[in-house]
């Protein structure tokens, strides 16, 4: 029975509930060590009749070594894994260490986890029971959590319970604290004297396992209440000393058993014995409720009776138990137990042992053909400690940085290059290093100072390797272009003239004539590159780079190719950090095309990828693009919210890329709902450089609809600048748009309206028709203003453009026109949501349910959910008529 935890329990009772109805949830218990966590789990155990349940718990010296936890979670369910799709059961058979293939990526590790738990539940529900979570080593936590956020119609409970500084953004938290005085008392033995009980109570802050076991290590005096019942020390400490107590009474053969166990951390029986402990020993630990021997594992009842086991051996005898373990170890044919033998050693040297140093480094090696980068930077993190050569030394400190990377742990990564780099020399791992530090304080700190920690590195690379330098020149104008840093790219430029050429560095030095107002310049450059053969030679990264430079060069269809060939190789691959990148990219183009519901989809699954990564600018640049996709939509305060999100942490972070286009956003929102003078402020506070030239446009419409010309003529010509040099018929539209509204010359407008026929943004030429149709209506020609305002309407309709639609029909209306009813004619998919639209594409285009969730990162059976859940909303019965549906979308757009 518990007491005091009533709410608690409800919860997990309704959590329960829900997976028993087919849906899933994630609960992340937090408390301080003996608060109760271990009971809730055993709690929810217990209630979950009729589901299956899997368990795992932490261990602290295993923290090291690769999806060691997360086998311990899943061996019961291993036998469903063949039932996978192929690369995600050779993804998590490779990190598991069932096979010698190596994962592809840690996020196909999750997504087989994902698949397996969805698989293992089959038509039931299944509830996974995480104790003592914050000793999950990294790459199984990764895989947990990664599954976790995506659990949607899998009928799958994740319970975790850590201590309070484990941290697993986005799952919803339960924090444990204290019993209250009345539940505390009832834990009490009753035949404690009142002032004792009082004592206890106040002293414990209600923490249970205090409340349990400090009274047996009571003396007869301070139970009868002559001395005080507790020293001044926290709650875990006082805990820990009564264990210590409690073994302080066991004889030495059980001390000395005790004290293996703690060090051996996996409980294996065989491997305790081997390594010194005597049964008999293990039976007296076990009789004093300290240890529980199940079958042939040793396991602790509670973390603080292993750290008291551990803590309270004299140095001396802790490492010689560490040697004997790891002599026991070598013994053994267990997968990991070279790793764990190799730990041991370590955890015995009082020095530099460089043949310690070079057992981990294998171990390291052996973690990188699984997958598990956390460990592999933690052990050669741990084998530079052990090196007293100072080049080797940085070499493995350098080695531990790009694993950290890898594992998405830039702060440590960052550090860790810090202290390799001054000894490191070779190039290409000077390289690697810079870019580690780079990118951590890209997506942490701000873009212009990763540009100056490149710029720094430059010269010691340059002297040696020219295309490598080259390559961290591009690097240093991509950041300053987020930046929006004219001098930072004008000194990458400047030293890119002097080094060989190259597509990107073209690209790069056009970029940076950009930030500095040379759009004629900049736009010759960039577009010679962008018509060049050569682009098809670049990799991931260089065809990212090239994406974002086709949206200033006006390219946004060529752009959403290369970001859709990136996105493909990515998901392929597994390069999840390009891949945010990518989709952020893609789905900016598809806005632009005017396709909202395919733009929002793919940024928003930038967003959730983004924020899995812990990436806070990409977070802030996709948060910033959906909202101005959602300008053109019906969802004013969603679209103000984000913005203004959006451009707030842009501002804090230097990001000024990301903040215009959220100030981009706010102004067409305004505009769009005839709020000329508000456009005006936000567009006013944008940059005039860089991509700031894209929303010049809008800036030239609200001048003039605030009455307010001469504010027009600015951005008016850095327009027909712009789109004189990119020579393309939607820019060439607009810009004799804008000078329709600035002249009040229709001859600009028919020839705008020419110009809009052959080019592939149906929004901009909506908008030509709209401003168009009302010139026509202030001139009072309403006949032909209408067929203009009509025009414009359908094409905002079927675009699901429906603020610029209500501005349509409020100026049909004044034309004395019945405008018909919003709907979105052409686009089938707009009465779904995001994800479900997602799914449904992919499913038209023939992709089977594993195939899809293997794209999206969903489990196949959240696939069927979603096409369950549009197939009604479609009107349509089976999966052969998705097609259809999908392929009228685009014949009629």
């Amino acid at each position: 029975m518990l007491h005091g935890r009533a709410k608690e329990q409800a919860k997990i009772d309704r959590l329960l509930e829900d997976v028993r109805s087919g849906r899933s949830g994630t609960l992340v218990i937090r408390g301080p060590a003996g608060i109760g966590k271990s009971a809730l789990l055993e709690y929810a155990a217990g209630q979950a009749a009729g589901m299956r349940v899997l368990r795992g718990v932490g261990i602290e010296s295993e923290a090291a070594l690769p999806f060691a936890a997360l086998h311990l979670l899943l061996r019961s369910g291993l036998d469903r894994i063949h039932a996978l799709p192929d690369a995600q059961a050779t993804a998590l058979s490779g990190a598991l260490g069932l096979c010698d293939a190596p994962p592809d990526s840690r996020f196909l590790v999750g997504l087989a986890t994902l698949s397996l738990l969805s698989e293992v539940g089959g038509d039931g529900a299944l509830i996974c029971l995480i104790d003592d979570a914050q000793w999950f080593d990294q790459a199984s936590l990764d895989a947990l959590v990664f599954a976790a956020r995506r659990l949607e119609a899998d009928g799958v409970a994740m319970i975790f319970a850590a201590r309070p500084d484990f941290h697993a953004t986005g799952l919803p938290e339960l924090r444990l604290d204290g019993l209250d005085s009345t539940a505390a008392a009832a834990l009490l033995p009753v035949d404690l004297p009142p002032q004792v009980r009082a004592r206890l109570i106040q002293e414990s802050d209600g923490n249970p396992l205090a409340l349990i076991e400090l009274p047996a290590a009571l003396s007869p005096e301070q139970r009868a209440g002559r001395l005080s019942p507790v020293g001044a020390m926290p709650v875990a400490d006082r805990v820990q000393e009564a264990f210590h107590a409690q073994m302080a009474e066991l004889p030495e053969l059980a001390r000395t058993a005790l004290l293996i166990a703690a060090a051996g951390g996996s409980g294996e029986l065989a491997t305790l014995v081997a390594a010194g402990a005597s049964l008999h020993g293990l039976e007296l630990a076990e009789r004093s409720r300290l240890i529980e021997i199940r079958g042939s594992t040793v396991g602790f009842r509670h973390p603080l009776i292993r750290a008291a086991a551990y803590q309270r051996a004299p140095v001396s005898q802790r490492l010689a138990v560490h040697r004997a373990l790891a002599e026991a170890l070598s013994s053994t044919t267990a997968p990991d137990a070279a790793d764990r033998g190799a730990w041991h050693l370590a955890a015995a040297a009082l020095g530099p042992d460089e043949d310690v140093a070079q057992q981990l480094e294998e171990a390291a090696g052996r973690a990188r053909t699984r997958g598990g980068h956390a460990a592999m930077a933690a052990a050669y993190e741990r084998a530079a400690e052990l090196t007293a050569e100072p080049v080797r030394r940085s070499a493995r400190l350098a080695a531990a940085a790009l694993a950290a990377s890898d594992a998405g742990l830039m702060g440590r990564a960052a550090a860790l290059a810090d202290n390799a780099t001054p000894d490191v020399n070779e190039p290409t791992m000077i390289v690697a290093l810079t870019q580690v530090r780079a990118h951590r304080e890209f997506e942490l700190g701000s873009p212009l100072a990763a540009g100056r920690i490149i710029m720094d590195t430059v010269p010691r690379v340059a002297a040696h390797a020219t295309d490598q330098a080259s390559w961290l020149l591009v690097e240093a104008v991509r950041c300053a272009w987020f930046a929006g840093d004219a001098r930072l790219a004008e000194q990458a430029a400047a030293t890119l003239h002097a080094l060989p050429g190259s597509p990107l560095v073209s690209q790069a030095i056009g970029l940076t004539r950009l930030l500095r107002g040379d759009i004629p310049g900049g736009i010759k450059l960039i577009t010679e590159v962008l018509d060049a053969p050569a682009l098809a030679e670049l990799g991931v990264p260089g065809l990212t780079f090239t994406a974002g430079v086709c949206l200033p060069a006006g390219r946004a269809a060529f752009c959403e190719e290369i970001a859709g060939r990136v996105v493909a190789e990515c998901q392929q691959s597994g390069m999840a950090g390009w891949l945010a990148f990518a989709l952020q990219d893609q789905g900016f183009a598809q806005g632009l095309l005017g396709r909202y519901g395919e733009a929002l989809a793919t940024l928003d699954a930038g967003l959730r990828l983004a924020t899995d990564l812990g990436h806070e600018q990409r977070v802030t640049q996709l948060t910033c693009c959906i909202a101005w996709v959602l300008a053109h939509q019906a969802d004013v305060p969603g679209c103000r919210e984000k913005a203004e999100e959006g451009v707030r942490r842009a501002d804090e972070q230097g990001l000024v890329l990301a903040a215009t286009i959220g100030r981009w956003a706010l102004g067409r929102l305004e505009l769009a709902q005839g709020h000329p003078d508000a456009a005006l402020r936000q567009l006013e506070a944008v940059p005039p450089v860089g991509i700031g030239v894209l929303c010049a446009a809008d800036q030239v419409e609200a001048a003039v609809r605030s009455d307010q010309p001469d504010r027009a003529k600015e951005p008016l010509d850095r327009y027909l600048t712009w789109a004189r040099q990119v020579r393309q018929p939607a820019s060439d539209a607009i810009a004799l748009r804008c000078r329709a509204l600035v002249d009040q010359d229709e001859a600009h407008f028919v020839d705008a309206a020419r110009l809009h026929a052959s080019d592939d943004q149906p929004y901009e030429q909506a908008r030509t028709r709209l401003a168009y149709g009302e010139w026509l209506r202030r001139a009072r020609r309403r006949a032909d203003a209408r067929a203009e305002l009509r025009g414009a309407l359908q094409i905002f309709d079927r675009l699901g453009a429906e603020l610029w639609a209500r501005r349509a029909r409020a100026e049909l209306r004044a034309t004395g026109d019945v405008p018909a009813a919003p709907r979105k004619a052409g686009d089938p998919l707009s009465v779904l949501t995001p994800q479900e639209r997602e799914v449904v594409r992919l499913a038209a285009g023939g992709a089977s349910n594993r195939d899809i969730g293997a794209q999206l990162f969903l489990s196949p059976r959240t696939v069927g959910y979603h096409l369950y859940k549009a197939f009604p909303k479609l009107g349509i019965s089976s999966r052969s008529q998705l097609a259809a549906i999908v392929r009228s979308r685009f014949i009629e757009g």
